[in-house]
C-alpha cells in the first residue's frame, strides 16, 4: 500500500497541471502556474539529477513535438512557443520525465 500512495502523490503535480489546461486560457500564465507547481514539488522532494531530467525532457519534447507538427501528425490551436506549440507544453513534459523516473524508482524498491 505504501508504494501505491507514493505513486499517487508522484502523479498529483502532473494531474494538477493537466487539469489546469482548460481552466487557464492564457498560455503564459499557465506556464508560470505550472512552473510554480514544479518548484513546489521539487521543494517537497528533489532527488539527484531531477533538474537534469527535467531540462532534458523539456528540450527533447520541444524537438519531438516540432517534428510531429512539421509532419502534420499534430496541430495546436495554442501556439505561444515559437509559433508552433503552447509554451507550457514542454514544461509539463519536462516534469513528466521526472515523474516517470520517480515512478520507476518506486516500483524498483
Amino acid at each position: 500500500m505504501k508504494k501505491a500512495t507514493e505513486i499517487f502523490y508522484n502523479a498529483l503535480p502532473i494531474l494538477g497541471m493537466i487539469g489546469l489546461v482548460p481552466l487557464i486560457p492564457n498560455d503564459y500564465l499557465l506556464a508560470i502556474v505550472c512552473i510554480a507547481i514544479i518548484v513546489g514539488a521539487f521543494l517537497v522532494k528533489r532527488v539527484r539529477y531531477d533538474l537534469v531530467i527535467f531540462a532534458v525532457g523539456s528540450f527533447t519534447m520541444i524537438l519531438v513535438e516540432w517534428l510531429f507538427i512539421s509532419t502534420g501528425v499534430e496541430t495546436f490551436n495554442r501556439n505561444s512557443l515559437l509559433g508552433i506549440m503552447p509554451i507550457w507544453l514542454p514544461v509539463i513534459w519536462g516534469y513528466g520525465f521526472v515523474s516517470i523516473k520517480r515512478l520507476i524508482e518506486i516500483i524498483e524498491r
